[in-house]
């Protein structure tokens, strides 16, 4: 019989296992290949190869979660703003405003900030508090992290950001003005006179060079020059009228009479009402589809939204949403529009397609202003 080879034991124990050095751990090997496609069958990654791969996966989903828009939704009742991801179509974040209370909002061109004027605990020309503040809100870290102190009680309330020069417009109402801010250091630097009270509203031109104020009270329309911010007319509407937008060609302008069941449209060439629109039931926020061909006009008293055909200016079938709609907005790839509910505290999410209801959405007490953050 032949006598087995000797094997000394303590010299292999001490020995590393060998492995291949162009070989990966299965898990890893399945990680990356996973993520985008699935994988038909292992295959080997050089571990210079996996740290670099893996490096671009992350800052890839980084991006990705970076670019994502969001819907800003004002929460009076709740004295905060809700933070949607459209997508999921759920309030992702609730961000306490630290004033009474925001009842608009817009986000920062490129997206990352929303601001929130505070206005008050009140309606346009009731008694209640006089805001003074606007708050700055990082979106992705869903903090306050800037507030600008006007001074005074100004009930500070609509704001938008200008086309060409960037800087930040806000209605303040009490001082009859719309005053202009930089967004980059929140210092006030000059103000609009509007003529009139209760300038509640306002859209500015797409080139910047005319804003729009509805007056509320008054019943009437204020035409502005931005650059030499000062008053060029004031065309009456009726005793009392709401909101206020603008045609994507700068032609018309039209407001919500709140006296009869109408639409004002002005033509802003000639700065007088042109015509009238009728309506089923007393219209108030509106806005316009990207493509031009519609109009959007919310008529709270029937939880409907009106659809006006911009080329013969007539209604068509109306849309059933949710409680008490408000305000428009009008998604900028135009394959959705949103409108606010104060009274069922959603806010109704609507396919322009088919012109009807997608999904309603909870968005928390005293739903209110929206925004769109890139």
């Amino acid at each position: 019989m032949t006598a087995s080879p000797r094997v000394n034991r303590s010299r292999v124990a001490a020995q590393p296992p060998r492995m291949d050095k162009n070989r990966v751990p299965t898990t890893a090997t399945f990680a990356l290949c996973d993520i985008f496609v699935p994988c038909p069958r292992r295959f080997p990654l050089k571990p210079q190869s996996l740290t670099v791969s893996l490096l671009l996966v992350s800052a890839a989903l980084v991006a990705t979660h970076a670019q994502q828009p969001r819907l800003l939704v004002t929460q009076k009742g709740d004295t905060s703003l809700a933070i949607v991801d459209p997508v999921a179509g759920k309030v992702i974040a609730s961000v306490a405003e630290g004033g009474i209370t925001g009842h608009e909002v817009i986000a920062s061109p490129d997206g990352p900030l929303a601001y929130v004027p505070i206005y008050g605990n009140s309606g346009v020309g009731r008694p209640g508090t006089d805001g003074r503040n606007l708050v700055v809100i990082d979106i992705a870290s869903q903090k306050v992290v800037g507030t600008l102190d006007f001074g005074h009680g100004i009930r500070p309330h609509m704001p938008a950001i200008g086309p060409k020069d960037g800087l930040l417009y806000v209605s303040t109402e009490l001082d009859q003005s719309i005053s202009i801010i930089d967004p980059k250091t929140l210092k006030i630097v000059g103000s609009i006179p509007t003529g009139q009270p209760q300038s509640h509203m306002f859209v500015l031109s797409h080139d910047g060079s005319r804003a729009y104020t509805a007056n509320v009270g008054p019943g009437t329309v204020s035409v502005l020059d931005v650059p030499a911010r000062k008053v060029l007319s004031i065309i009456p509407i009726s005793s009392n009228t709401q909101r206020i937008a603008i045609s994507n060609d700068d032609r018309w302008v039209f407001t919500s009479d709140q006296t009869k069941p109408q639409l004002a449209v002005i033509d802003t060439a000639t700065s007088k009402v042109s015509k009238w629109i009728p309506l089923e039931a007393t219209g108030y926020g509106s806005a316009p589809t990207p493509d031009g061909r519609w109009l959007l006009v919310a008529l709270p008293a029937k939880n409907k939204v009106a659809v006006i055909d911009l080329k013969t200016m007539q209604a068509v079938p109306s849309i059933d949403v949710c409680g008490d709609p408000q305000e428009m907005l009008v998604r900028p790839d135009g394959q959705s529009a949103y409108v606010s509910c104060v009274g069922s505290s959603q806010v109704a999410e609507i396919d322009l397609a088919s012109m009807k209801v997608k999904r309603l959405i909870a968005t928390g007490k005293g739903t209110d202003g929206l925004a769109w953050a890139k």
